[in-house]
């Protein structure tokens, strides 16, 4: 049948150690996602804060917002409520208090996102008080069921909600009415709190934490595709367990803990997946490779054909290379949690048949992505564009810091730039006059490279050179000693 993606198996492996939960989704035995909680760098995305607005930026349609970190928050004009089209000066003033949730984490030297559009998300409803739309996901597919829930729905939002909007997750699907309505209430009790708390307390407070890590990923995962949610800490999995059991009590038994000596993510060769995570370079099966570069501002990743030559035409093969590679971009992404601007560069493809069926693999390949996704069509030069929703820093960002040899920029100078950038610098401390001896201090490495150009530089220089090796000098670093 058209449309049909069959089931997918899923197992989670939440590990609980000193100062971070690390949570792993495997789905038919392999690793498609990776999630942390730091203790070190507190988690706020989904947490609502009652701030005040510190500057109102016309310019740049935006407005920064107080909400008691270091950084204040930025808020765009299209996160603003109030008067449609009207500019953010007219509906926002500096010293204002207002209402904000975060909708992306601090990143880098960028503070955090706000929006003013309030949204409380439960195991089957996601409730909208600023908004009077009522949708279903378009997950769930079958019209007879799609009919039902809008019918409950409806229902609920003019008895119980005054018009205020809701939105049917996936997992509703096949849900009772009572259950609906009960996690209605929920959400409608957890907002008048909100309220309430906004009403009586000072800016920056916060008025509403959301849920830890390990009971997020319970919330919005845990189903009939959920194998086993296994957690090493008993105290975690006291609370998964408890948590479970309120929304989905027939679940309640996959949630286990695991009591073997051996640690779970090196049990589950979890640790290895995480090691490759910092890798550049991806090989695929057939012989060809992906290169991934996260920047800032995009990610570029490129695909490499590498030995595999195929038994067909030249076409064929890079088709059959580029299919592989659109599937593989599609797991990198996800599993590394890219998100932001990316372009991948397919290789070249005369015939547009074929680049379509490029662009489908890897239109397919996204659709596991829970992280919404925008794919703009394919170029002639073989580049996609896309778009990946980003809340929460990469997960390569998350575990490196910048190298303090290449600054950053993932290279360094070569033994030979090197080479000729000393040898310019002692004709200019000697003013180019021959005789005397010098002694140059270098990183191993580079020390044994100008080894082999010794008389060379000897020859440049006038003067007698010794080298010597010192393993307390980074790559690029040296020292002149004039004798």
């Amino acid at each position: 049948m058209r449309g049909y993606r069959r089931p997918v198996k899923r197992e989670v492996l939440a590990n609980t150690s000193f100062e971070e939960t690390r949570i792993a989704i495997l789905e038919d035995g392999r690793i498609a996602e990776l999630h942390w909680e730091r203790k070190s760098s507190q988690n706020i995305v989904g947490n609502i804060y009652k701030g005040t607005v510190e500057n109102v930026l016309p310019g740049i349609s935006s407005a920064f917002v107080n909400i008691g970190f270091e950084k204040n928050a930025y808020l765009y004009i299209s996160d603003v409520l109030g008067e449609k089209n009207a500019a953010i000066d007219a509906t926002l003033k500096k010293g204002q208090q207002i209402m904000v949730q975060v909708a992306k984490e601090a990143i880098s030297t960028k503070g955090p996102k706000v929006t003013m559009d309030v949204t409380l998300p439960g195991r089957y409803l996601v409730f909208t008080p600023y908004q009077s739309y009522v949708g279903v996901s378009k997950h769930i597919s079958e019209p007879e069921e799609r009919q039902r829930l809008e019918k409950i729905v409806d229902r609920m939002v003019s008895e119980h909600l005054g018009g205020k909007g809701l939105v049917v997750r996936t997992e509703a699907e096949g849900a009772s009415e009572d259950e609906l309505e009960r996690e209605v209430k929920y959400l409608l009790d957890m907002w008048q709190k909100i309220t309430k708390k906004f009403d009586e307390t000072p800016p920056p407070t916060l008025l509403h934490q959301d849920l830890s890590l390990a009971l997020q990923i319970a919330r919005d995962i845990m189903s009939e595709q959920v194998y086993v949610y296994m957690v090493d800490n008993k105290e975690t999995y006291g609370e998964v367990v408890a948590f479970v059991e309120g929304f989905a009590p027939e679940l309640k038994d996959r949630v286990r803990l695991y009591e073997s000596k051996t640690p779970m993510f090196k049990a589950f060769n979890i640790e290895a997946e995480i090691a490759g995570i910092r890798e550049t370079k991806v090989a695929l099966p057939n012989g060809g490779s992906i290169v991934i570069q996260e920047a800032e501002s995009l990610c570029a990743i490129d695909v490499n054909t590498g030995r595999f030559t195929g038994s067909k035409s030249q076409e064929e093969t890079v088709t059959q290379t580029n299919i592989e590679a659109a599937q593989q971009v599609a797991q990198e992404i996800r599993l590394r949690n890219i998100g932001g601007i990316i372009v991948v560069d397919f290789i070249d493809m005369r015939k547009a048949s074929n680049r379509q069926k490029v662009m489908e693999a890897f239109a397919d390949a996204c659709k596991a992505d829970r992280a919404k996704i925008r794919i703009l069509p394919i170029t002639r030069l073989g580049l996609i564009e896309l778009t990946r929703e980003r809340k929460r820093m990469s997960t390569a960002a998350l575990l490196s810091a910048e190298c303090p040899e290449c600054r950053g920029s993932g290279r360094v100078l070569s033994s030979e730039t090197l080479r000729i950038k000393i040898q310019r610098e002692i004709f200019e401390l000697t003013g180019g006059r021959p005789g005397g001896s010098i002694r140059v201090l270098l990183h191993p490495d580079v020390a044994e490279a100008f080894r082999f150009q010794h008389a060379v530089i000897e020859k440049n220089v006038q003067r007698s050179v010794k080298i010597q090796s010192d393993p307390q000098l980074m790559w690029e670093d040296y020292k002149i000693i004039l004798e």
